[in-house]
């Protein structure tokens, strides 16, 4: 089983909630699951927690298309804030517009943190979803 210390999960969609937060029960140990439905409350908490010193999510399972602050938007601030720590970062959507994977491959050229694509529904968290070392349970 994975060991994790921080996930972020950014949608919302109550179900891709459930259904997220289930299958990393199956894969995962983490204390500290936090659950946003826009990008601009995850930035929020993510630059609070860098401001005191805190753990940064080591994952964030993030949607593309949400109210108020988007994952591009999300991206895009992220991007600026200066994160030491490489965050493995689940873009998840359920477009199948060809635009959101090119837009999504220009974000990996200048992201510094590990960019993964997934369509929803997902159907099982692999292990480079997690980016993180094999822990003995």
């Amino acid at each position: 089983m994975k060991k994790v210390s921080c996930i972020f999960i950014v949608d919302d969609d109550p179900i891709t909630v459930f259904g997220i937060k289930k299958m990393l029960r199956t894969v995962t140990h983490c204390d500290d699951v936090q659950i946003f439905q826009n990008g601009h409350e995850a930035y929020e908490a993510i630059k609070e927690r860098q401001e005191k010193g805190e753990n940064i999510p080591d994952v964030i399972f993030l949607d593309i298309n949400m109210p108020i602050m988007d994952g591009w938007g999300f991206l895009d601030e992220l991007i600026d804030l200066n994160i030491d720590e490489h965050v493995v970062i689940n873009m998840i959507t359920s477009s199948i517009d060809p635009a959101d994977h090119k837009k999504w491959n220009s974000f990996k050229d200048r992201c510094p943190h590990i960019l993964n694509f997934k369509n929803k529904p997902i159907f099982k968290i692999e292990p480079e979803d997690l980016g993180c070392i094999n822990v003995a349970s």
